[in-house]
């Protein structure tokens, strides 16, 4: 099992409780998949380096995970038809 690091970007009109839900569906999505997560850190609603799609803030979240090398394209997946999801990046942090 590789180790692997995730940044995402929620978008700000979430509210709390959908932002905890979307998390908890991404975990999910890593533990359901045979990963296991090492670590969830919640950096909170932060201002966007570039505005994208007329948005400026954003609600950010770093999992460092470990799993195989297919988990992150079905990772990867789920961040794309996720209407939540402003950005997101999955790393080999192996490397």
């Amino acid at each position: 099992m590789r180790l692997y690091e995730t940044i995402f970007i929620l978008h700000p009109s979430l509210d709390e409780e959908a932002v905890k839900a979307n998390i908890e569906k991404f975990k999910g999505v890593i533990e359901n998949n045979g990963g296991q997560i090492e670590n969830v850190d919640v950096w909170g609603r932060r201002k966007l380096a570039y505005e994208i799609a007329k948005v400026n803030e954003g609600h950010y979240t770093l999992v460092n995970f470990r799993a195989d090398s297919e988990l992150p394209k079905e990772l990867d997946r789920v961040f794309r038809i996720s209407d939540a999801v402003i950005r997101h990046i999955i790393i080999n942090a192996e490397n």
